[in-house]
């Protein structure tokens, strides 16, 4: 049993908009590049070597054709979202579709790989793409662009995206909380530090590389995630309080580090995302949000599926996930992805221009 629970809880983790949003005048988003895990991954873990995947129905039952790409959830994910309220593009594919075009990569595309994080451990637990080497695939990336539209039209693209880098939840649940290794040579805050240290290097390398408008997500409220309350809530299925004390310190000190990197990086913004209180309020409101669950996923019983578990035979799934803030028992809807960002998108906005 405790096999099967630590197979779900790694292939989780392992794991409509209402209008473009008004930008400032004389502004706009040349492309959006998104790099970490599921939330962010559009399809590049179909392409790798890795049992992290969602390339199977039910997932995808309510994206363009009805078909599943990858994407954990029903629809669209945060990435495709942000993509279409910056008013770049309507989906955001993945860097690694063979079918990609050159019109593709100049308004940008997803490196994330569903169940990466920045502890290099957990990529060797869960088979997805590391963060340096999704970095690499961006330098690659640079290439084509250069040899397809002109050093000067790249570097125009490079310096005038959006970035978007989410990669934490994993290092907590699929390895931290559930393996002794780490446990065993860092308290939770010395793993926070750890990780948001990585961070940083990550947002420095970005820049190097020619970003200059990073969004770095912060972590989830884990505990008020179906999965965790039926795996570690109790009979009950309550909040699990030590997963959210430690997003909680997590996103504390990211949020610290960011501010700092930004003072100290030239001609740039960094910002931090804020995903935990947003989906918080969400999860305990629903009916302010036009939902009315928040406590299960639509996909099954909605407490425990996700990933392979969540599949055409999975039984009750439900017939309208816009009711229901998650798609499975970890990932969003696609409205509940559109909800989160209209709470968020402003303020980022006002972060980046």
């Amino acid at each position: 049993m405790k096999v099967i629970l630590f197979c779900l809880y790694a292939s989780f983790y392992i794991t409509s908009s209402k209008g473009t949003m008004n930008l400032p005048k004389n502004v706009s988003v040349q492309a959006i590049l998104a790099f970490g895990d599921s939330i962010l991954d559009t399809g590049n873990n179909n392409y790798i070597q890795t049992w992290v995947k969602a390339n199977f129905p039910p997932y995808g039952r309510d994206f363009r054709g009805r078909k599943p790409t990858g994407r954990f959830s029903n629809g669209k994910i945060i990435a495709d979202v942000f993509a279409k309220e910056l008013g770049v593009k309507e989906y955001l594919p993945a860097y690694l579709d063979p079918s990609i075009q050159d019109k593709d990569l100049q308004t940008g595309v997803s490196f994330a790989s569903a169940g990466s994080g920045y502890d290099p451990l957990t990529t060797t637990i869960t088979s997805s793409i590391p963060l340096p080497v999704q970095l690499d695939m961006f330098k690659q990336y640079i290439g084509k662009l250069v040899r397809n539209n002109g050093k000067e039209a790249a570097k125009n693209i490079i310096s005038n995206s959006v970035y978007f880098v989410s990669a934490n939840t994993n290092d907590f649940i699929a390895n931290y909380f559930s393996f002794p290794t780490r446990r065993s040579q860092y308290d939770v805050r010395a793993y926070s530090d750890m990780l948001v240290k990585r961070a940083a290097s990550f947002v420095q390398d970005l820049h190097k590389l020619g970003a200059r408008k990073i969004v770095v997500l912060g972590a989830l409220p884990l505990g008020c995630l179906p999965f965790d309350r039926t795996v570690a809530g109790g009979p009950r299925r309550i909040y699990v309080d030590k997963y959210n004390k430690a997003a909680q310190l997590f996103n504390s000190m990211l949020k610290e580090k960011l501010q700092l990197l930004a003072s100290s990086l030239p001609q740039s913004k960094v910002a931090f995302g804020d995903i935990y209180n947003p989906l918080l309020s969400i999860i305990e409101n629903p009916q302010r949000y036009g939902l009315e669950v928040t406590d299960r996923g639509c996909c099954g019983t909605g407490i425990i599926e996700t990933a392979f578990a969540c599949n055409k035979f999975s039984p009750t799934t439900c017939s309208d996930p816009s009711k229901y803030l998650f798609w499975d028992s970890v990932h969003p809807s696609e409205n509940g992805y559109s909800i989160y960002v209209d709470q968020v998108l402003p303020d980022l906005v006002k972060s980046l221009f």
